[in-house]
């Protein structure tokens, strides 16, 4: 499976905002459920202030619970290898 560009091009946003320092891990509320979720987050700048980009949240409890990996039973492409 191929990773899209658009999830590349957030991915270098990323680390480009890492690299200088830009990041910032903010509590914020889930959208849908109301829960507390740890979001990580580019800092920036622009004429009108400051603006904060979400690139996603941490995991809850054990991560390695939460993934499966491409090649994994149930991961996507289903293989098992």
């Amino acid at each position: 499976m191929a990773i899209p560009d658009h999830a590349r091009a957030n991915f270098s946003t990323l680390l480009r905002a890492a690299r200088d320092g830009n990041l910032a891990l903010m509590e914020c509320n889930d959208a849908i459920t109301g829960e507390p979720r740890y979001v990580i987050c580019a800092v920036g700048r622009d004429r009108r202030g400051i603006i904060i980009t979400p690139f996603g949240h941490l995991a809850d409890g054990n991560p390695y619970d939460a993934y499966l990996p491409p090649d994994a039973p149930g991961g996507p492409d289903g293989s098992g290898a």
